[in-house]
C-alpha cells in the first residue's frame, strides 16, 4: 500500500513551503508522515535536504579503523566538501571527497530536482529559488548561505558555471570556506584575457599579435584589421567555452562579426568586451596542465592535444600530444611552469598555446580550474587531480603530496577521451533531449566511464549536452585507438541522439590516426559526417511487430492479415442514451441538487450499491492500464445501460491520466469528455492524492485547485481524496480543492493495522475513530474504508 506513494522523492516540496505550512505547522520534519517525502527527508532553513539512504560517510567512518581512516583523510583538516555544479563533475568531486574521508553535499536548482547526480552526495540541497534552470546555479550568495549553514568547509565550482567568477571565490574566503581552485586576485587576472596576455608578455611568453585590451568598440576591430590585415579571431575578454568567438576571413564582415560576438559574450558571461589578434590558421591546440601550491612549488603533468574541435568546442583529448617535437614539448613545459610561478598560481589549471606549422608555439589563455578534460592527464600520470585540488585546498603544499620535483611525475603510456554528447550530428549537433530507455556502456582494461548516466535519466534541455565521458588508455597511441574504437561500437544509448557514429568516423580518418591533427581538422574532413545510424534494430523490429498485432499494417502498401484477435462485438444496450439521460438517477440528484443531496440519496438506498472500476483500476492491474479511450468508447452504451443504478465508475486516476498522456497518446480529458456524453446516468468517480493530485509530486496549491475544478467541469462527480499515510494535512487539502469545485467528497482513510489484535498500539479502533472524525468534520460527504493489504477483518467490521 506505501510503496507507491512512497517510490518517488517529493522534490518540488521544496519550492512550496510558504503554502504548505499554513496547514501543517510543521513542512516537513524527520520521519514525517507527509505524503512523498522518506523519512531520511526533512527541511532545514525552508530547503529540501536529502540524506542519503545509505550510510553516510560519518557513519561509516565510526567503523573503520584507524590505519583506514589515516589513509583516507591524508591529514587533511577539510571535513566537509560540496560541489557547486551538476551532472558528472559533480559526481566526480564527490568520489574525490568520499576517497579522502570527507562527507560530500550537491546542490541542484528547481529544474534538476530528478537528476542523479544528487543522489551520490551525503546531503542535498536546493539553491537559486525560484530562478532559471543556469541562474539558479549562478546564484553563489544563496550556495555561500547552504555551505554555512550546512557546516561546509571547503567549495569545488567544477568546470563552467561559477568555475572562474572571481566574486564567489572571494566571497568563499571572506565565509572562511576554502575555494578549491586559485585565489580570487588570480581568477580576475587569468578570467580576464587581456590581463592574462600581459602577464605571459611579462614573463617572456610568445605571443600572437593582438589588441592590449578588451574593447566593445567595434571601430576598434575595424582598425586592428586594416593595421594587421586579415583573418582576425574575435574573443570575449570573460569567455571560455567557445562562446563569443569568430573568425573573421573578410574585412568587410568584421563589425557584423564583431556585433554578433560581443552580443554573445554579453548574454552568455555578463560583459560584452572582446579580445582581438591575428588568426593563426590550422593550428594544433596544445594546453599543459599545471598544479601549484600558492607557496612557490609548482610542477606540471604534461600537455594534451585537443586540437580535434568543432566550432571550438573540443571534441576529442590526447595524453601526452601524439608527433610533437620534443624540444618544442619542452619549451611549452617550461613557459606553462614559468607563467605560474610568475603570478604565484594555487592549485589546478591549464596554459594553453597554439601550435603552427612551423612549430612555433603561441600562448593563448589559461584556464584556472580543472577541465572537462583531466581524465587524460590522470590516466598517463596516475595523479588523481581533483583529490589534490582539495588537499592543496585544505593547505596541503606539493612535497608534502610527494611532488618533491618535476621527477616525481611520470607519464606512462597514452590516452584519449571523447566527449559523448545528446547531439544528432546529421541535424547541424543540434542538441536532443528525453528519457535514457537504454544504456549499456563498454567496459574492460583500460576503459575509464565519467558520467551519471542511469536508465530512465531524463535529459534536459537547460544545461550543456554532455552526456558522458569516454577515456581510454594503453601503452601506445595505436593501442588507445583500438580500445577508444571498440568501446564507442560496444556503446548501446537509446532514447536520445548521440554524436557515437560521428566519432566512430573521427577514429577511422587517415589524418586523425596519423596524429598530427590541427583545428581545420572536422571542417576539412566531409567524410566525418557520412554515418549509418546507429539504430537499436531489435527494439525496433519489437516495436514494430507490437504496432502490427495491436494496430494492423498502416505503412504505405501494406499487405496482410488484419491485427491478431477479433474486434468483440459489445453486447446492444436495453436502454438508450437520451432514455437514461432523462430518468432519475444518482447522477441526476449530484446535477440538480448538490453533493449533500447524493450522500443523504445514498444511506437512504435500501441494498447494496456496486462501484465498477472496470475503466480504472481492472485494466490497470490486468493490461498495464493499455486499454484505449476508443475502446472504453465502443463499450460506454452497454456500460451505462447494463450498471444503470449504479453507485458510480471509478475511471479516472493517477496511472490512468499518465498512461494516457504519456504512452497511448490519448488525450486523458478528452476520454473523460467523450465518455460523459456517452454515460449520463452513472456518477464518475476519480482518485485525487491531494496535493499530488494525479500524479507523482507535489504541486503547487493552485495547481491543484485548477485541476480538481477542470475535472469536475469535464466530467467527474465523485472525488475519492486519499493519502497512503493517513496524512490529514493532505487529505484536508484534497478535500477543500473538490469542496471548492462543488464535488461530491469521498474522504478516505487507509487500514493498515487490525484493530481487533488488542497488542497492537499504533492503529487502534482510537486512531481511526479519531481520523474519521477529523474527516467529517471537514465536510466530507461519503467515508471510504481502503484496504489494499487486505487486512481488514470480520471481527474488526463488528466493532
Amino acid at each position: 500500500m506505501m510503496s507507491s506513494s512512497m517510490s518517488s522523492l517529493s522534490s518540488r516540496a521544496s519550492v512550496r513551503g510558504g503554502s504548505r505550512a499554513k496547514r501543517g505547522g510543521v513542512v516537513a520534519k524527520k520521519g514525517s508522515k507527509r505524503s512523498g517525502l522518506r523519512s531520511g527527508d526533512w527541511r532545514r532553513g525552508g530547503r529540501l535536504v536529502i540524506k542519503s539512504e545509505v550510510e553516510s560517510h560519518e557513519e561509516r567512518n565510526r567503523k573503520n579503523s584507524d590505519a583506514l581512516g589515516e589513509i583516507l583523510r591524508q591529514g587533511s583538516t577539510l571535513k566537509k566538501v560540496m560541489a557547486a555544479n551538476r551532472g558528472e563533475i559533480a559526481v566526480r568531486i564527490f568520489r574525490a571527497g568520499t576517497e579522502l574521508g570527507m562527507r560530500t553535499t550537491a546542490i541542484f536548482s528547481e529544474a534538476d530536482r530528478l537528476s542523479s547526480h544528487r543522489y551520490k552526495a551525503d546531503e542535498s540541497y536546493l539553491v537559486g529559488e525560484g530562478k532559471e534552470p543556469v541562474a539558479a546555479y549562478l546564484d553563489y550568495e544563496s550556495i555561500i548561505e547552504v555551505a554555512k549553514e550546512n557546516g561546509v568547509d571547503a567549495i569545488h565550482p567544477g568546470y563552467g558555471l561559477l568555475s572562474e567568477n572571481e566574486n564567489f571565490a572571494r566571497r568563499c574566503e571572506e565565509e572562511g570556506i576554502a575555494f578549491v581552485g586559485p585565489r580570487a586576485e588570480t581568477l580576475g587576472q587569468m578570467g580576464d584575457k587581456v590581463v592574462c596576455k600581459a602577464q605571459a608578455k611579462a614573463c617572456g611568453l610568445p605571443l600572437v599579435p593582438g589588441t592590449e585590451y578588451a574593447t566593445d568598440d567595434v571601430e576598434t576591430a575595424v582598425e586592428f584589421a586594416k593595421e594587421f590585415g586579415m583573418p582576425l579571431m574575435l574573443k570575449a575578454a570573460m569567455g571560455g567555452g567557445g562562446r563569443g568567438m569568430r573568425v573573421v576571413r573578410e574585412q568587410s564582415e568584421v563589425a557584423q562579426a564583431f556585433a554578433r560576438a560581443s552580443s554573445e559574450a554579453k548574454t552568455a558571461f555578463g560583459d560584452g568586451r572582446m579580445f582581438i589578434e591575428r588568426y593563426v590558421e590550422a593550428p594544433r591546440h596544445i594546453e599543459v596542465q599545471i598544479m601549484a601550491d600558492g607557496v612557490g612549488n609548482v610542477i606540471h603533468l604534461g600537455e594534451r592535444d585537443c586540437s580535434v574541435q568543432r566550432r571550438h568546442q573540443k571534441v576529442v583529448e590526447m595524453a601526452p600530444a601524439p608527433c610533437l617535437d620534443e624540444d618544442l614539448r619542452k619549451r611549452l613545459h617550461e613557459d606553462a611552469v614559468k607563467l605560474a610561478k610568475h603570478v604565484n598560481y594555487r592549485n589546478a589549471g591549464t596554459v594553453e598555446f597554439m601550435v603552427d606549422d612551423q612549430n612555433r608555439h603561441y600562448f593563448l589563455e589559461v584556464n584556472p580550474r580543472v577541465q572537462v578534460e583531466h581524465t587524460v592527464t590522470e590516466e598517463v600520470t596516475g595523479v588523481d587531480i581533483v583529490q589534490t585540488q582539495v588537499l592543496i585546498a585544505g593547505g596541503k603544499t606539493l612535497p608534502e603530496l610527494g611532488f618533491k620535483s618535476q621527477d616525481d611525475v611520470q607519464i606512462r603510456g597514452f590516452a584519449l577521451q571523447c566527449r559523448i554528447t545528446t547531439e544528432d550530428p546529421m541535424m547541424g549537433f543540434s542538441p536532443d533531449f528525453g528519457r535514457i530507455e537504454v544504456y549499456r556502456p563498454p567496459g574492460g582494461l583500460g576503459v575509464r566511464i565519467d558520467g551519471e548516466v542511469l536508465v530512465g535519466s531524463r535529459i534536459s534541455p537547460f544545461y550543456d549536452s554532455l552526456l558522458v565521458k569516454l577515456t581510454c588508455t594503453s601503452q601506445s597511441f595505436e593501442g588507445a585507438v583500438q580500445k577508444m574504437y571498440r568501446s564507442l561500437a560496444e556503446f548501446r544509448i537509446r532514447g536520445v541522439k548521440t554524436n557515437v557514429p560521428f566519432l566512430q568516423n573521427v577514429f577511422q580518418a587517415e589524418a586523425f590516426l596519423s596524429g598530427k591533427v590541427t583545428t581545420n581538422f572536422i571542417d576539412e574532413t566531409p567524410e566525418l559526417f557520412d554515418m549509418i545510424s546507429n539504430v537499436d534494430d531489435t527494439q525496433k523490429l519489437l516495436t514494430y511487430l507490437g504496432e502490427i498485432a495491436v494496430n494492423g499494417a498502416k505503412h504505405p502498401g501494406a499487405v496482410g492479415p488484419p491485427p491478431i484477435g477479433t474486434e468483440p462485438n459489445p453486447p446492444k444496450p436495453s436502454k438508450k442514451t437520451p432514455e437514461l439521460a432523462e430518468q432519475q438517477s444518482f447522477k441526476k440528484i449530484i446535477d440538480e441538487q448538490g453533493p449533500q443531496a447524493f450522500a443523504k440519496a445514498v444511506r437512504d438506498h435500501k441494498g447494496l450499491l456496486l462501484m465498477d472500476t472496470t475503466w480504472r483500476d481492472a485494466h490497470q492491474s490486468l493490461l498495464a492500464t493499455r486499454v484505449r479511450t476508443r475502446d472504453l468508447y465502443q463499450c460506454a452504451d452497454a456500460t451505462a445501460s447494463a450498471l444503470d443504478g449504479a453507485y458510480s465508475l471509478e475511471m479516472w486516476g493517477g496511472a490512468t491520466f499518465d498512461v494516457s498522456l504519456r504512452f497511448l497518446r490519448d488525450c486523458p480529458w478528452r476520454r473523460l469528455e467523450l465518455l460523459r456524453e456517452k454515460v449520463p446516468n452513472i456518477p464518475f468517480q476519480m482518485l485525487l492524492r491531494g496535493a499530488n493530485a494525479v500524479g507523482y509530486t507535489s504541486y503547487a496549491d493552485n495547481v491543484v485547485q485548477e485541476f480538481t475544478t477542470e475535472a469536475r467541469k469535464s466530467g467527474i462527480d465523485i472525488f475519492r481524496v486519499f493519502d497512503s499515510l493517513n496524512y490529514v494535512d493532505n487529505l484536508k487539502f484534497g478535500i477543500d480543492c473538490v469542496r471548492n469545485a462543488d464535488g461530491v467528497v469521498e474522504g478516505t482513510i487507509c487500514y493498515s493495522g487490525d484493530v481487533s489484535d488488542p497488542s497492537r498500539k499504533k492503529y487502534t479502533l482510537d486512531y481511526y475513530l479519531d481520523l474519521t472524525e477529523q474527516l467529517v468534520n471537514h465536510g466530507i460527504d461519503i467515508l471510504a474504508i481502503k484496504d489494499m493489504a487486505g487486512l481488514f477483518k470480520p471481527r474488526a467490521g463488528a466493532m
